[in-house]
Formats: C-alpha cells, sequence, structure tokens
C-alpha cells in the first residue's frame, strides 16, 4: 500500500483579533441601513461576539509548496484548496472601516475565477497579521512553483559563425522590407 506524504508547510497566516469589532460593526451597520432589524441590534452585539468568535476559530489559511489552502466557516463549513500555478493575483481590499482598524482583505484570484461582469475573487480572507508579508510569500512560492530556482543569466556568449550569418540575412530582410514599404 502506497501512503501518501502530507503538504510541507511553508507559512500558517495567523488572524488579527480586531476583525471580530470589524464584523460586529459590519453587521450592526447592515441592520441599521435595514431598518426594520435596529431593534434586534442590542442582541447583535450581544450574541454576535459569540458567534463571530466561533467563526474566527475555524479560519485557517495554509500554504504549503503546491497550494493555498483556505478554511472557514462555524456552521457551514468551507475548504478551498488553489494550486499555486492557477493564481493570477492576490489583491488587497480596505475599505474606511478596514483602514481604521488596519485590517485588510487578501483575494485571491485565479486564471478560471472572474465572472461574467469582470474579475471575482475564488477567495476572500479578512484579518490575517501581516497581510502583505503573507501575500508576498505566497506570490513567492507560486514564481518558485512556475519558474523553478532562479539561475544566474549566463556572461557573455559569442554568437557562432553560422548563427551570425544567419542574424545578417535576417538585417538585410527587414532593410529590404523597410525599402519597399517607403517606395509604396
Amino acid at each position: 500500500m502506497r501512503t501518501v506524504e502530507a503538504p510541507k508547510i511553508l507559512a500558517e497566516a495567523t488572524f488579527n483579533r480586531k476583525v471580530l469589532t470589524y464584523w460586529l460593526l459590519s453587521g450592526g451597520l447592515v441592520m441599521v441601513l435595514c431598518v426594520v432589524t435596529i431593534p434586534l441590534l442590542p442582541f447583535w452585539f450581544i450574541f454576535g461576539r459569540m458567534i463571530t468568535g466561533k467563526f474566527l476559530e475555524h479560519m485557517s489559511c495554509t500554504l504549503t509548496e503546491r497550494t493555498l489552502i483556505v478554511r472557514k466557516g462555524w456552521l457551514n463549513r468551507v475548504e478551498k484548496t488553489v494550486p499555486l500555478e492557477k493564481i493570477t493575483d492576490l489583491g488587497l481590499k480596505q475599505g474606511p472601516i478596514m483602514r481604521a482598524m488596519d485590517l485588510h482583505m487578501l483575494t485571491v484570484e485565479t486564471a478560471g475565477s472572474s465572472g461574467a461582469g469582470g474579475a471575482s475573487a475564488l477567495v476572500s480572507i479578512i484579518g490575517i497579521e501581516d497581510t502583505k508579508g503573507f501575500r508576498d510569500s505566497v506570490l513567492t512560492q507560486r514564481d518558485l512553483r512556475i519558474d523553478g530556482p532562479k539561475t544566474e543569466p549566463a556572461t557573455s556568449q559569442a554568437i557562432p559563425a553560422a548563427d551570425g550569418e544567419i542574424l545578417a540575412d535576417i538585417r538585410d530582410t527587414l532593410h529590404r522590407i523597410e525599402q519597399g514599404m517607403k517606395e509604396s
């Protein structure tokens, strides 16, 4: 029987506890805007802390050698595994409340994740500590997966004589094309 090795974990995101306050404020703002839910605000602020705390307990974001694994959800759990080669962009978003609390939302976009109306994120995660550093780690690992380890470029290499003749022929052909375009 063949055993499968667990992937090597390169980085594990930690979450800022300020995200709990952000979620409470955001939920409260939505309730105020809906007007009819304003009487429920005290219940939201009493029980919302527990609900958001449970949600935060079940959030994780793990960078392995080959994938980015995102888990979230308390009652309805979601796990997404994104191969690093498929990641096209890792965006950072910040609204006014998030800016005031020094929080960022990290969005993961892949080649196939854009919707009909434009790009949409496959995964979005809010509240990662040092979001920019985590994003840079993911992008660096992605580039290593795609390009392989960086090697020093070869210093001056002489062009063999046969290649030099081919290049001269190409140059002469381009000159003839330029002359023909000027004449017409």
